[in-house]
């Protein structure tokens, strides 16, 4: 039996009941349908899915978000792929979807998550697992926001590439975490993932700039060149997987406002 399902795009996507073969094209989702106990369904994952760790001896590895090896995951047979939006290539969803059903999600903030999680879970079969994980997500929510104890929002720079500088800006899951975290995003004014400099840096003069371990990967030698600000190195992931990945998530973020309020 095959049913209909519309995905984060809007798109009608043609599902096989209870699909038994599911491939992966990101990461944070091959970690959600681990944790809908889709384990022995899912067939295929990226080189970057290192979460569950074992599934990278486990399951057959198609390439990577950017560069899928097409011929690869026509292979396996599939009959789901998931994919993203942003992290995927429009051209390699297309060729893709001309053989597999294909179900892209578009996650920009954490109501775009929760409806994440619970649409793979309606059309993987998996709909009380999904909304076990959304109530998890959302007492995880409310217990950080109870615990936030800064006097005022200190404000970031959030930095996720070097050569040239960029930051974070609106429609994006990072700028959404950093305010649901407590921060002020100093590029909320800013769209995506705009290009920045130490100059412009300067004049907005943050309380703190964030150098993010992912997608470079910035390390504490390289907190000179931005004195004197204070400057942290933060996890990459907990600000960026979308999915179950953010129950993880919440306990680093209650360890990174202890540690920025004494500083503050």
């Amino acid at each position: 039996m095959v049913n209909i399902f519309i995905d984060q795009l809007g798109r009608k996507v043609k599902i096989k009941s209870n699909p038994k073969r599911i491939i992966s094209l990101v990461p944070s989702i091959t970690h959600l349908l681990y944790d809908l106990n889709l384990e022995s369904e899912v067939v295929g994952i990226t080189k970057f899915c290192i979460e569950p760790e074992h599934f990278l001896s486990t399951k057959k590895i198609i390439g990577g978000t950017k560069n899928p090896k097409i011929d690869s995951i026509l292979a396996l047979n599939p009959d789901l792929i998931i994919a993203n939006k942003e992290e995927n290539r429009i051209e390699d969803i297309i060729t893709l979807e001309s053989k597999v059903p294909v179900w892209v999600s578009d996650v920009k903030c954490m109501s775009d998550n929760l409806d994440f999680i619970s649409k793979i879970g309606l059309c993987c079969n998996r709909e009380s697992e999904a909304f076990h994980l959304i109530q998890k997500i959302q007492l995880g929510i409310n217990d950080l926001k109870c615990n936030q104890s800064h006097s005022k929002r200190p404000s970031i720079v959030y930095l996720i590439w070097k050569n040239p500088y960029m930051s974070v800006g609106q429609n994006t899951f990072i700028h959404d975490m950093l305010e649901l975290t407590g921060f002020k995003n100093t590029f909320i004014n800013k769209l995506r993932y705009p290009v920045t400099s130490k100059d412009e840096i300067h004049k907005l003069n943050p309380d703190f700039i964030f150098l993010s371990s992912e997608p470079y990967p910035f390390k504490q030698s390289e907190f000179e060149e931005f004195k004197p600000f204070k400057t942290i190195l933060v996890d990459g992931m907990a600000f960026s997987w979308f999915g179950s990945y953010v129950i993880k998530s919440f306990s680093y973020f209650g360890a990174l406002n202890k540690q920025i309020n004494p500083a503050l």
